[in-house]
């Protein structure tokens, strides 16, 4: 880390969605070890978590969020809403992830908690489990004419599909910085 070169980038990513629909999941992949619980049972994550990736060129700070909850409004619900609205104030770029084929009002939700975010990058996961290809690409274009997102990127987190590509994309992003944390 000592030859920074002029062209390192290091910011902060928030990983979006509705609740249970993978967050912790890809933070972990993309970090390459477990930092955030897994479970199928939702909000699990209550806290932003964060998980450091750094490489030659970059150092990612993801931020895990709750998952956004307009379905109950009670006094949890409203610390976890709160907790992800910091997230996406703080953040350089913002992951907003949806499963394929699945796009409900809980996403919807999550959706327009991100209108006043520039770089808001739409990843598609458990692209795998789409046997009809054309309806994936359908299911591609319709969410994009949801919002202006800088790029789409469908996934795979299971099988570690395209999440190098991922990793690339929000690296373009990302602002000119040194690293935040030592190696």
């Amino acid at each position: 880390m000592n030859n920074v070169s002029a062209e390192f980038r290091c910011g902060t990513v928030a990983i979006i969605g509705r609740p249970n629909v993978g967050k912790s999941t890809l933070l972990n992949h993309l970090v390459g070890q477990k930092v955030s619980i897994t479970s199928n049972k939702a909000q699990t994550t209550r806290h932003r978590i964060i998980g450091i990736l750094t490489d030659e060129r970059t150092q990612f700070l993801f931020m895990d969020t709750p998952g956004f909850q307009k379905t109950h409004d009670n006094a949890l619900n409203r610390v976890l809403n709160h907790t992800v609205s910091q997230a996406v104030s703080d953040a350089d770029v913002a992951v907003f992830l949806v499963e394929a084929l699945r796009f409900g009002d809980a996403d919807a939700a999550v959706l327009r908690q991100l209108s006043e975010m520039k770089t808001v990058l739409l990843v598609v996961s458990k692209c795998d489990k789409v046997k009809e290809k054309s309806k994936l690409m359908s299911f591609l274009k319709e969410i994009q004419d949801k919002a202006k997102f800088v790029a789409i990127v469908p996934v795979s987190v299971k099988q570690k599909k395209s999440l190098d590509e991922l990793k690339n994309v929000i690296r373009n992003y990302l602002p000119l910085a040194p690293a935040v944390y030592g190696p």
